[in-house]
């Protein structure tokens, strides 16, 4: 019964990426950590993202602009590794407050409550009309990188922030999608294996970890095939404010 749980819940967050408007990492963190805990989400949204980009590289990789992909790359990397590294410290830390609810008891840790903090502010900047406008010059591609990889590593909240810096760049559609996924990819390979050992609860349940990621796989592989890329705006207004509930719950150390 578990299995079947997990499983569902990752194959629909993942094909409700084709009519919200929201990024595959953003909508499989909060299903993932209804299961697991914050670090194992995070692990393993990133596997899934990046098998995920992994086969867009395939079909869109030729046409990433290599400039581009270096300017922000060299500095996604190492600002990836930090935010992962921070992420592993936020982990180790001891629970801020313990209270009991409903007989069970509850802690309020350091990495749920930033976590949460993140991707409520995500969710919100990625419904508001005006952030999907901002576009910044090409000179801030370093600190594009920067941004985006740090936040990358520290909770997988990366693509936002990534499209903002290259709406500028003088890419063309091809090459923006290209290079996006090549970044996207990048940033993913740098981060797992810094989650992988550092995060030992990831591993804990490894037949079911392993049927949640190929769950989501599915999910997001056959509905671009089968489903027309469409933003709603009630839905996504609709799973804003879910987010906003998940994110409260993960900070309060409820999920």
């Amino acid at each position: 019964m578990e299995y079947w749980l997990v499983c569902s819940v990752a194959l629909a967050a993942s094909c409700l990426t084709f009519f919200s408007g929201f990024g595959l990492g953003t909508l499989l963190l909060p299903a993932f950590a209804v299961f697991f805990p914050v670090p194992a989400a995070i692990a393993m949204t990133a596997f899934v993202h990046l098998a995920n980009n992994l086969f867009k590289l395939a079909l869109t990789g030729r046409h990433a602009n290599g400039k581009t992909v270096w300017r922000f790359g060299v500095a996604a990397v190492p600002a990836a590794l930090l935010g992962a590294w921070c992420l592993g410290r936020l982990e180790a830390s001891p629970p801020l407050a313990r209270y009991g609810l409903f007989g069970s008891e509850h802690f309020i840790t350091p990495v749920n409550l930033c976590i949460a903090f993140l991707l409520a502010v995500f969710a919100m900047l990625e419904i508001l009309p005006s952030f999907s406008k901002l576009a910044f010059p090409p000179r801030w591609l370093p600190v594009g990188g920067a941004l985006s990889g740090f936040f990358g590593g520290l909770s997988g909240q990366q693509g936002a922030l990534r499209s903002a810096f290259l709406l500028r760049a003088g890419l063309t559609k091809p090459a923006f999608i290209g290079t996006g996924v090549a970044l996207a990819c990048l940033v993913d390979l740098t981060r797992i294996p810094f989650y992988m050992k550092h995060f030992s609860s990831a591993g804990s349940q490894a037949g079911l970890l392993a049927a949640a990621v190929l769950s989501a796989w599915i999910g997001a592989f056959f509905g671009a095939r089968l489903f027309p890329k469409v933003t709603y705006r009630s839905l996504q207004l609709l799973v804003a404010i879910l987010l906003l509930v998940l994110a409260f719950l993960i900070g309060l150390g409820i999920l």
